[in-house]
């Protein structure tokens, strides 16, 4: 019993999901911070913000039976 236990942990491990590629530039958002510095957990969670953000704007063009993002979205 133990064996099969130890092969779900392997598939759980597997099936995980390489982590995706930034869509926000670390260069320009740090350039974009006048008076603070950066921490490395910030790029992480700036990137999250902004896909949320898009995904939001999305379900709302596409409620509105539009194809295209607009800033009235945002």
């Amino acid at each position: 019993m133990l064996g099969g236990h130890m092969a779900a942990k392997r598939k759980k491990k597997a099936a995980k999901k390489k982590p995706a590629e930034l869509i926000i530039s670390k260069a320009r958002t740090k350039a974009a911070v006048k008076k603070c510095n950066v921490g490395s957990e910030f790029y992480g969670a700036l990137d999250a913000a902004v896909r949320e953000l898009i995904k939001e704007a999305e379900a709302r063009a596409v409620g509105n039976k539009r194809k295209t993002l607009k800033a009235v979205d945002l």
